[in-house]
């Protein structure tokens, strides 16, 4: 019984991998067409943009995200150099020195604006920057899909140009390639958030201002 459950199973999966072998084979075989200037490309100036943009923004991201947490590293660097520096004030602060009392209440006001300044930095920044670097993944994946899908479309538009121009026309080939011409058609719309309004600069400007109060 499970080896009769399992036939269907297995032919299904066998008849799925090979419609990807062909699929991939057909893109290798568009793109050498394509280069060797056989076939016509299909070009999409609004998505090469946005790819461009993509590249340029995952590269921009990279270097602001690398340096904003040496930035954060230096910020818990100063903040324990300044508790130190703290202790060796009251160690050896005299007794008799003006401004004794104030000493205390000076040195834990300092210390509550760093350990502010260290969580607003975490929650405002360190995370932002870890968000947006982390969406390029998922949207370098459906760039690449798109770009799948293009040579498809392409592949589709050959293939049928060519069942039409043949001499003797078979009108189911014809069909079947119709139908896979209006599937790989290019419809899915390009990731908004490619677009040159996807940037950091209102979003982390206001975020270093607490700074100022340190300084």
């Amino acid at each position: 019984m499970a080896e009769n459950k399992m036939g269907p199973n297995i032919g299904a999966g066998a008849g799925g991998f090979a419609k990807l072998v062909q699929k991939s084979l057909n893109r290798a075989q568009e793109k050498v067409m394509q280069k060797l200037g056989k076939n016509m490309e299909t070009k999409d100036e609004q998505f090469e943009q946005y790819s461009q943009n993509l590249l340029k923004q995952q590269n921009d991201g990279g270097r602001l995200s690398k340096d904003v947490k040496a930035y954060f590293s230096a910020v818990k660097v100063m903040h324990e150099t300044s508790k130190r520096l703290s202790q060796t004030l009251r160690d050896v602060y005299e007794p008799d020195w003006q401004g004794g009392e104030d000493l205390s209440v000076i040195m834990e006001s300092e210390d509550l604006l760093w350990n502010d300044y260290e969580e607003k930095l975490t929650d405002q920044i360190v995370r932002t920057m870890e968000n947006y670097t982390g969406q390029f993944h998922e949207v370098k994946e459906r760039v690449a899909k798109r770009g799948r899908k293009l040579v498809d479309y392409d592949s589709s538009r050959h293939h049928l140009e060519a069942l039409q121009n043949a001499k003797k026309k078979d009108d189911a080939k014809i069909t079947k390639v119709w139908r896979d011409y209006c599937c790989s058609s290019i419809t899915e719309h390009f990731p908004s958030c490619l677009k040159p309004d996807w940037m950091l600069r209102d979003r982390l400007s206001k975020h270093f201002q607490p700074e100022g109060r340190l300084l």
